[in-house]
């Protein structure tokens, strides 16, 4: 819809790389950018698809490096490393993918079994097989990491001074703000393995229900 009237489309798979199959030519888009350090390559380094005939205007003028569009020596180590990381990640990624998903599974059954007035925020079925996203009523999410500090996670809720705010996805997602102010956004990664689900699991139940006494 968008090309036939004129429209380049383009989209961040920077989250979906190295975690699920990514076919451009089978997505339809323009244009579409990737994060090496999300698929274990070095930070600094990324990559854009420009399908054929779309034509952009450079981003640095000068001389003539990557295609013309951006002047200034290439990162050649960086871009060699994020090539291997490409490789490798396709040579596991059907591996890598079940085996991800049975661990955040693991860890969805035990915080679901062991905490109340929790829930999952996302699709059942369609979403990414590393990350977990859930909500608590009746705690804060940053005082939960506050009080967890083997737990490397993330938040929905960001804090300026006085003033808290929720996430507007999870408020586009009609998120109650009491469960959104709880909420944990847990990622989990090549290197991760059961012993480690189990303890994030007993963490946080153990914060939460140290934090609702």
């Amino acid at each position: 819809m968008a090309r036939s009237h004129g429209i380049v489309f383009h989209t961040d798979a920077a989250q979906a790389v190295g975690k699920i199959e990514v076919n451009a030519n089978s997505l339809g888009v323009d244009l579409m950018t990737i994060a090496g350090h999300k698929l274990y390559a070095p930070k600094g380094v990324g990559a854009l698809y420009i399908r054929k005939g779309v034509r952009l205007d450079p981003l640095v003028h000068g001389a003539s490096q990557e295609g013309g569009l951006r002047a200034g020596t290439e990162n050649v180590p960086f871009i060699v490393a994020l090539g291997s990381a490409c490789r490798i990640i396709r040579e596991i990624i059907n591996s890598e993918y079940e085996r991800i998903k049975r661990l955040r599974d693991t860890l969805e059954e035990r915080l679901l079994s062991s905490i109340k007035d929790i829930r999952v925020n996302g699709h059942k079925i369609l979403r990414l097989p590393n990350t977990l996203n859930i909500s608590i009523n009746g705690v804060e999410g940053r005082a939960l990491l506050d009080s967890t500090a083997k737990l490397f996670a993330s938040t929905g809720a960001a804090c300026h001074e006085k003033e808290v705010s929720i996430s507007h996805v999870l408020s586009a997602m009609g998120v109650d703000k009491d469960y959104a102010m709880g909420t944990l956004r847990l990622s989990l990664g090549r290197y991760t393995d059961r012993e480690q689900v189990e303890e994030a699991a007993q963490l946080i139940t153990d914060a939460v229900k140290k934090r609702k006494r």
